[in-house]
């Protein structure tokens, strides 16, 4: 075997993954500004009205007859789902348990306002989907961590 077949050939499997590579690392890209455009919302343009008790998310709450408290819950829940995103660990468990959370805001938005803005979670719940199926492996390393711990 010479000693130029070896570059060549390497040469060739290089040329030909480098082109994945570079889809593989705009993929994260997408992925990773996907997950904290979604966290910046969740924590700012959704949980933060509720939590500071902005007179629009008071009047939402009171119109469905839940009052201050449930208002706070789900503020919470939301900063918490926002906050998960971000935490590796979690990431693939909070675009799961946020999913949830839309399912029940859209069944409220459906009963209590006539589907005004009932969209909203449906739209929601399809990027939250896509960051569930490609962080599924995290769900099984937090699986691990908690078997460890107990």
């Amino acid at each position: 075997m010479s000693e130029t077949t070896v570059p060549v050939t390497t040469a060739a499997a290089s040329a030909t993954s480098a082109p994945a590579a570079g889809r593989a690392r705009a993929a994260r890209i997408a992925l990773r500004t996907l997950t904290v455009l979604l966290a910046l919302f969740y924590g700012v343009a959704s949980a933060l009205p509720k939590l500071i008790a902005h007179p629009s998310a008071v009047e939402s709450f009171d119109t469905i007859g839940w009052g201050s408290a449930a208002m706070y819950v789900i503020g919470a829940l939301e900063l918490a789902g926002g906050i998960a995103l971000l935490v590796p660990v979690l990431s693939g468990v909070a675009p799961i348990a946020l999913s949830a959370l839309m399912a029940g805001a859209f069944v409220v938005q459906m009963s209590y306002f006539d589907g005004e803005n009932a969209a909203t979670p449906l739209i929601l719940i399809v990027p939250l989907a896509l960051l569930a199926w490609t962080r599924r492996r995290s769900n099984a390393d937090l699986v691990r961590l908690v078997k460890r711990r107990v």
